[in-house]
């Protein structure tokens, strides 16, 4: 790993339309630049924020000529710094598209890209509901890529809720992580700084997470708060609720401080899973 570097998290509340989402992201990307970022990352779905089935099928290409991908790499281009789209709607099928998360060099060019693996399919206490799964396909592998300052683990929002895909990619070289993120206020407000919090420490990762903020077209609430968290777990940067970018200074050195101090990375033991009990022995058990 070479010397620190700048970070920065845009938050944005999108809509429904690429174009107009753009060009506010953009001018969010080009003062990040201007305060010094060096590696400028994204929310999820940062170009278009759509509840509507059809309305994604109708609106979303592959990955040539999609308008949002294209901006990007002009951006990259145009401000010289590596950017994370932290995910971008792409169709993968006639029928069902992918929650894709696209890193560029300041060439513009794709150095990786990675599919979300976990679907949000869940019904809130308070009415919201979400099937992911209906429209989005899963991805089925797990990314790494190379940075300039050590080796980035790429994920996406629900990914947060499942530590073994951390730890696979700290395992595979991982110094920092990427969780691009659109999280509903209800669970922002009880989990997002815990698990973050949570992940960095598990994995003595630096933990990077852009997150979509505010009331979008359609009545969805995000919860903001996009969050730099250093590898023994502190704070470094938290964007609040409103709409705007954080900078924090990285210091790669930090990832192998923590792991020297906690060195769990290379203490996994096997071990045999417990039988599943089931509801006649949970009965027993309960005295029922």
């Amino acid at each position: 790993m070479s010397g620190t570097f700048k970070v920065a998290c845009v938050q944005n509340t999108a809509g429904r339309d690429v174009g107009p989402s753009m060009k506010i992201v953009a001018d969010l990307v080009r003062r990040s630049r201007d305060a010094g970022a060096d590696f400028i990352t994204t929310p999820e779905c940062v170009a278009m924020m759509e509840s509507s089935r059809r309305a994604v099928l109708e609106k979303v290409t592959g990955e040539e000529g999609h308008e949002a991908l294209e901006a990007f790499q002009a951006l990259a281009r145009e401000t010289g710094a590596w950017l994370l789209a932290g995910s971008l709607t792409v169709r993968v099928e006639p029928e069902r598209v992918a929650n894709r998360s696209i890193l560029l060099n300041p060439q513009g060019n794709v150095v990786a890209r990675y599919d979300k693996i976990h679907m949000f399919d869940v019904d809130l206490d308070d009415g919201e509901s979400y099937r992911e799964s209906r429209t989005y396909r899963p991805g089925d592998r797990a990314v790494v890529a190379e940075l300039p300052w050590g080796v980035l683990g790429m994920t996406v929002c629900y990914d947060m809720r499942f530590p073994y895909l951390y730890r696979d990619l700290a395992k595979a070289g991982a110094d920092f992580l990427t969780v691009p993120s659109a999280f509903t206020r209800p669970t922002g407000r009880a989990h997002w700084h815990v698990l973050l919090r949570a992940r960095a420490i598990e994995t003595g990762c630096f933990v990077i997470a852009p997150a979509q903020t505010g009331e979008h077209e359609g009545g969805r609430k995000t919860y903001g708060h996009s969050l730099v968290v250093a590898p023994w777990g502190e704070i470094l940067a938290d964007g609040g609720e409103d709409v705007g970018f954080i900078v924090s200074e990285i210091d790669p050195a930090q990832v192998a401080e923590a792991r020297r101090k906690v060195p769990s990375l290379g203490h996994d033991r096997q071990y045999a899973a417990p039988d599943p009990i089931v509801a006649d022995r949970r009965q027993a058990l309960a005295g029922e």
